[in-house]
């Protein structure tokens, strides 16, 4: 056997083996996108209740709460960026990234100071190479977040509005992550989440289901007379909204993180199929040159030996 029919087989052998792997995550990212999706769908209700809710106060008193008013000078933004902790997703973390640092110039071009909350090893490793200032950062669990992993991220975005923004708290609160369209479309898009604001009996959260129950929900409002005030009602309300919404992105985010890695290793089992006929066809070839060169030889030295024999005899 030629040397070169020894490379090919051994390179038709190494990228086999890369297939099998590529082809069994593609089948384990196909199995978490119908969870996560679930999971998605789950969660909507709740969600949409509680805008519900947090509308209906707002709509339905005359309360000033800081969570619902527009600063008249806003000086500091907080940004949460969610990416994953794991690669093997094409362009998923680029896009994400590449959103945020479209929402951070826009928000220093209106002259307001930024404060990055990143989720993901990916999100955080692209800040820390940079030397960039991170204020809080989550890993571990993007692949499958729990509302604990969402109650643990929404905590600080929370202290951070509530708090005045001359002691360090922040007039804006917006999030970066990847919605999931469909099991080919996957889009990163940035949304603020507060302050919460109205137009038209409408809450203009970002979020299309929150933008229509919203309106269900101011359709007719009157106002409303709270126990104990308005006020407490929102202070316990808002922070379960911020919640709710860090959690439908956590799980589209990670819906969306899956469905990149399942398109991904498609592909790189497809590239790998091609180049493994690409090699055995080569293979062939070497090995169809080896029998010639050997058929040749058997030949030719038959011929030689006849001719020496016949040489002999004389």
């Amino acid at each position: 056997m030629g040397a070169q029919l020894r490379v090919y087989k051994r390179r038709i052998k190494s990228v086999t083996a890369t297939k099998k792997i590529t082809r069994a995550m593609e089948m384990i990212a196909a199995s978490r996108i119908i969870k996560a999706q679930r999971k998605v769908t789950a969660s909507e209700p709740y969600a949409k209740e509680l805008t519900h809710a947090v509308t209906a106060v707002a709509q339905g008193s005359d309360t000033k709460h800081p969570l619902l008013t527009e600063a008249e000078q806003p000086k500091r933004a907080a940004v949460l960026l969610i990416t994953s902790d794991r690669g093997l997703a094409g362009g998923y973390n680029s896009n994400a990234i590449k959103a945020a640092e479209g929402l951070n110039a826009r928000l220093a071009a209106e002259g307001k100071e930024i404060e990055s909350y990143i989720v993901g090893s990916k999100g955080v490793a692209y800040y820390g190479f940079r030397d960039r200032a991170v204020k809080e950062s989550f890993t571990g669990f993007t692949d499958n977040p729990s509302y604990a992993d969402a109650k643990a991220v929404a905590a600080p975005l929370i202290e951070a509005v509530q708090r005045e923004t001359a002691e360090g708290g922040v007039d804006e609160l917006h999030i970066v992550y990847t919605e999931f369209v469909s099991m080919m479309t996957q889009t990163a898009v940035d949304a603020r989440m507060l302050p919460l604001s109205f137009a038209g009996g409408v809450e203009s959260s970002g979020e299309g289901e929150g933008e229509g129950a919203a309106k269900g929900a101011t359709a007719l409002l009157p106002l409303y007379d709270f126990e104990p005030s308005a006020e407490d009602v929102l202070d316990a309300l808002l922070p379960r909204y911020v919640e709710s919404r860090v959690y439908n992105a956590l799980l589209q985010a990670a819906a969306s993180k899956h469905a990149a890695t399942r398109r991904a290793m498609k592909s790189a089992t497809d590239n790998a199929e091609d180049l493994i006929k690409s090699l055995t066809r080569l293979a062939n070839a070497a090995r169809q040159a080896d029998i010639t060169q050997e058929i040749s030889e058997i030949v030719g030295g038959a011929s030689a030996l006849a001719d020496a024999n016949a040489g002999s005899d004389r």
